[in-house]
């Protein structure tokens, strides 16, 4: 009998912990209420925010280091990616993973491949339509948005778009990554 009040008492810890997890976690990380999802969906939380935690260190040491309002573009490993028409990626194998940064004091744009998609990261200070311009940029080179997660910790916002790359794109993934930085100092075009 004390076996079971036990296996009882631990369902009961298990089920008030899952409450408590799930009122901390974002609800577009859990998909459904079973136990497997909510525990997934609070590791990928976890992941973001220490990925965000990762960025604001790096921005605070580079701050500290230059502060530099000109933006630098640099390159994680080589990348001369570009869709021809018969929508193939020409690469150099050899490399695992591709893609491109470009930092400022204003942002920290990460730009990867991942298969056939392109993964865009974008840490700032939270501002006003930017999410727009950022989309604007993606759209007016042929990239069609999947997925975009935001999340954000006090006035810093991180932008996760998984992109889909279009037929007409004929865009470095260095160029991508400055062309997004570019968004954060244009202003706002008006149409006459």
């Amino acid at each position: 009998m004390s076996h079971i009040a036990v296996e009882r008492n631990r369902r009961r810890q298990m089920n008030e912990h899952l409450k408590v997890l799930r009122s901390l976690t974002p609800s577009f990380y859990i998909k459904r209420g079973d136990q497997a999802s909510i525990i997934g969906g609070v590791i990928e939380f976890i992941k973001e925010l220490h990925h965000v935690h990762q960025a604001l260190e790096s921005q605070k040491r580079r701050k500290s280091l230059s502060p530099s309002p000109i933006p630098s573009p640099k390159t994680l490993q080589s990348t001369v990616i570009q869709l021809n028409n018969s929508s193939r990626i020409e690469t150099d194998q050899s490399f695992k993973e591709l893609g491109a940064s470009c930092n400022s004091s204003t942002a920290d744009v990460e730009v990867k491949i991942l298969g056939s998609n392109v993964i865009l990261k974008v840490i700032s200070h939270r501002i006003l339509g930017q999410v727009a311009k950022i989309i604007g940029v993606l759209e007016g080179f042929s990239f069609e948005v999947l997925h975009l997660n935001i999340s954000s910790m006090e006035d810093t916002v991180l932008y996760h778009f998984v992109v889909k790359i279009g037929l007409e794109c004929q865009l470095s993934l260095e160029e991508l990554a400055m062309e997004v930085q570019r968004s954060f100092s244009s202003q706002a075009i008006t149409v006459l």
